[in-house]
């Protein structure tokens, strides 16, 4: 746009639109149509001959000020190689089970006495370190992006397990190879995973989110039968080089993922900071940090793992001792079948008009953690599947709202890492829950005591969520603090500046000081009093606008006037 071109206030504009009334939005700074600044109320909107006008944040924007398509053959392409990276990592995860019983038959022909322990413990480093490395997934997909990301997190996944193959007889090999090497490569995969979807997708979040994580239940329901039947045809290598084909889908699946958006947090030094602290505020985004909202979710929601994986690990265990001569696979299958179910279905109740995500989360938690609480009560068969069927609904509820919520709370710029710091922090419960619960009932021979205390987290952390009700709602989508227009055309939050009229501060900021006709300096305040009297802000205005008293808001963000009744120029060169 020409510098003194007049502005057409429903031109759309990049990184950041002037809209009219009609598409207002919370929490955006403004700039009134005749080129004066004016008095902005709470939600930052600006009032000007009773046209509304403002800059609209682009917290669901692509860098383009688009909005995500919700649709399109890219974005049901995205849709379905999320589906299969996310089936393919924990269906190989989930199902090593298959893989258990041939390698503790193995050990114990060479005499090792702890074959159960040594064997389990391959699998164990593979979800362990999938999910403790889930930050480092995060931090990694913001440096180099989404497809390289997943690209390398296939290359290793599918490495690793073709290594495997070749090593199948050395225990300690295959920790690095199969725990390892095939854990980090399903964090680096998976987390991009669940981040690309935000990208795609805005009104349809909740329910692209539940078919996608739906993948694992349907790949762990049908992969079992599949690999027995490998392993009994073909041997242990074979089918391990077969996985490894099938993890390589994830190197396929990453050229699909074009991301839409681009991190909006800075890395420009300031002073006083060391070059250590400028790289790793380069590498992690500290600014989801310092939301509260999300610093109460990621610590609440930790805290209700350390029961909530205990029952899916000692299922088949609890119905073998209380049970005896029951199927101890039926309960066990009840929860994968319908966690796939939950996550449609949840995904579609998340994306009705005034459902609140959260409390949709806090819900599935206090009934799984009632259910486990009962569990130890159950003394018929039939009440012991219904309760697996219902803590399957509620796990797949759970599981398909935490992209979602990381979105709303972070927004598309701290989402990946939000979810990647999340899963990291959820490693450790996941990890320590099932072995203590295993140590419980080999002291006490029952597992009353274990599934009591399993069943108390879930319920207390979903308590403590209630915590984020008592601090300011400060998402991406809904940030009351104002925002503003920076050098780079970003919005961010910012407290630094505000402007007001007639002596009333508003949340709407403009950065750093300002100077008026008479050459005061304003710290943070652009004061109009609806005279002909302009300001000059060390913050930029996007696009330009001329009014009839010759006040022009140039497109480097300085305002500058020429006084009708001298025809001189009252702009006072920068700040």
């Amino acid at each position: 746009m020409a510098e003194n071109e007049p502005l057409d206030e429903s031109a759309s504009k990049p990184n950041g639109r002037i809209v009219s009334a009609e598409q207002l939005a919370n929490g955006h700074a403004t700039l009134a149509n005749n080129g004066q600044l004016h008095r902005a109320t709470a939600n930052g909107k600006s009032q000007s001959n009773g046209v509304q006008v403002h800059i609209e944040a682009p917290c669901c924007r692509d860098i383009h000020g688009k909005e995500p398509p919700d649709g399109g053959a890219r974005a049901w392409l995205v849709m379905v190689s999320a589906f299969l990276c996310n089936g393919v990592i924990f269906g190989l995860i989930n199902t090593y089970g298959v893989l258990h019983k041939l390698l503790t038959e193995r050990l114990t022909a060479q005499g090792d006495a702890e074959a159960n322990s040594k064997a389990a413990l391959v699998g164990s480093l593979a979800i362990g370190t999938t999910f403790f490395l889930s930050p480092v997934a995060g931090c990694l997909t913001d440096k180099i992006g989404l497809r390289l990301t997943t690209f390398i997190g296939g290359m290793l996944a599918s490495g690793g397990l073709l290594l495997s193959s070749f090593s199948s007889d050395n225990i300690s090999a295959l920790y690095f190879t199969y725990g390892i090497m095939f854990g980090l490569g399903g964090a680096l995969a998976y987390t991009p995973t669940l981040a690309i979807l935000g990208h795609y997708f805005k009104r349809y979040l909740g329910k692209v989110s539940g078919f996608v994580t739906a993948g694992s239940s349907v790949f762990t329901v049908i992969l079992p039968p599949g690999l027995d039947w490998l392993l009994g045809s073909y041997g242990l290598e074979t089918t391990l080089r077969m996985m490894s084909l099938m993890a390589a889908f994830i190197i396929v699946c990453s050229f699909v993922y074009k991301p839409l958006h681009l991190p909006l947090h800075s890395t420009k030094k300031k002073d006083g900071r060391s070059r250590l602290n400028v790289l790793m505020r380069s590498i992690i985004n500290v600014e989801i940090w310092k939301r509260k909202r999300y610093v109460i979710w990621a610590l609440c929601v930790p805290l209700a793992l350390f029961g909530y994986f205990v029952p899916y690990v000692h299922m088949m265990k609890f119905v073998e001792t209380s049970f005896p001569g029951r199927d101890v696979n039926l309960p066990v299958m009840c929860i994968g079948v319908t966690s796939g179910i939950g996550r449609l279905i949840f995904g579609v109740i998340a994306d009705m008009p005034g459902v609140n995500r959260m409390y949709l989360q806090q819900l599935s938690l206090v009934c799984i953690g009632l259910v486990t609480l009962l569990l130890p009560l159950t003394s018929s068969y039939v009440v012991l599947v219904s309760f697996a069927l219902i803590m399957g609904l509620f796990d797949g509820c759970f599981i398909s709202l935490l992209g979602p919520i990381a979105y709303e709370i972070c927004g598309p710029s701290g989402a990946t890492q939000a979810i990647g710091f999340l899963l990291g922090l959820c490693s450790l419960p996941l990890t320590i829950g099932p072995p203590v619960a295993g140590m419980i009932f080999e002291r006490t021979g029952s597992y009353t005591l274990p599934l009591i205390l399993a069943g108390l987290p879930p319920l207390l952390g979903s308590s403590l969520l209630f915590l984020m009700r008592c601090v300011r709602n400060d998402s991406a989508s809904n940030d009351t603090n104002g925002v503003v227009a920076r050098q780079n055309s970003d919005i961010e939050n910012s407290s630094n500046g505000d402007y007001r009229m007639s002596a009333v501060k508003s949340n709407a900021p403009l950065m750093g000081s300002s100077f008026s006709e008479s050459g005061a300096k304003s710290n943070g305040y652009a004061i109009t009093n609806g005279s002909a009297t302009a300001v000059k802000s060390q913050a930029p205005l996007m696009g330009s606008a001329t009014d009839a008293n010759g006040v022009n808001g140039h497109v480097n963000g300085h305002l500058d006037m020429t006084d009708p009744a001298t025809e001189t120029s009252i702009d006072r060169p920068g700040s």
